[in-house]
């Protein structure tokens, strides 16, 4: 296996041999993507540490994912956090270390909105133009828009529901309220886009949703938490948002702000739309007179 040297096909290949990889090793992959400055700064015992597993796993997951040991690996984190690295990310990591874990409500606030920050200092590095661009068309040319999501999950749909729909979109709530779920996904149909949004643990009944959404043709747009996430499989657009898992309490923050961003960039493509058909029945009047 060859050794490769940028980070975006590191992930690609660590997603594709996760399901094949021990649990220790499984570890580490889910450390790999959820926390890849862990991999870039520390050294092989302190990543053991972080992921509970044995030294000797790391450099076994190094081997499994095509490189000669740990460090030849690392220069790849590495080049990731340089490319990505600001000063804003210096100063949250330097704010965290002064307040030496400070649990009174005014550090707890301090701590989350210093984590948002860097989370959000993070989000433009995972959204591809392609994949947000993509995803906007098919918001903007549906029939009609489901949105589904559950749990920690479940404000992203209720705002990507509420924003689309003052957008006079033809959008539905999937709440599945007095168990009536798989009644209400009988009516997406070809033509219409469903929207939805789980992190680790994954809502069952949305994976269950996603797939039958996309045996019958009907386009998939997820937010999720990364490559190792099962809706990859049924969706036509997957955002694939780094969400650490091993954090008691996750933001919402990223999920948040790309909801934002596509209902806001449905806006301004719904308004080119109107105004080249608007141009186009002008010339056609104008030729006719």
């Amino acid at each position: 296996m060859d050794s490769i040297e940028t980070y975006e096909e590191l992930k690609e290949r660590i997603s594709q041999a996760y399901s094949g990889m021990s649990k220790q090793l499984q570890r580490i992959a889910r450390q790999a993507l959820e926390r890849p400055d862990d991999l870039a700064l520390g050294t092989v015992a302190a990543v053991a540490e972080s992921a509970e597993v044995q030294p000797s796993a790391v450099i076994r997951f190094a081997n499994a994912v095509g490189y000669g040991g740990f460090s030849e690996m690392q220069q790849v984190f590495r080049g990731h956090l340089v490319e990505r690295s600001s000063s804003y990310r210096e100063r949250i990591v330097e704010m965290r270390r002064q307040s030496n874990g400070a649990r009174a409500p005014a550090g707890v606030l301090h701590q989350l909105t210093s984590e948002s920050v860097a989370e959000l200092s993070q989000l433009q590095d995972m959204v591809r133009e392609s994949e947000l661009s993509a995803a906007v068309k098919l918001i903007a040319e549906a029939t009609q828009i489901h949105v589904l999501a559950q749990r920690r999950a479940f404000p992203v749909a209720g705002y990507l529901a509420y924003a689309l729909s003052q957008l006079e979109l033809r959008t539905h709530l999937l709440d599945g309220a007095g168990g009536m779920l798989r009644e209400s996904l009988r009516a997406v149909a070809p033509g219409d886009v469903l929207v939805v949004a789980s992190f680790r643990n994954y809502s069952p009944e949305v994976l269950e949703a996603s797939l039958a959404a996309a045996g019958r043709g009907v386009p998939v747009i997820a937010i999720t938490d990364g490559p190792l996430s099962p809706l990859k499989a049924s969706s036509r657009v997957c955002f694939e948002l780094a969400d650490d898992s091993s954090k008691p309490f996750r933001s919402l923050v990223a999920p948040l702000c790309l909801a934002q961003a596509l209902v806001v960039s449905t806006g301004h493509l719904l308004a080119e739309q109107a105004g080249r058909r608007k141009t186009r029945r002008a010339s056609a009047s104008g030729k006719k007179a």
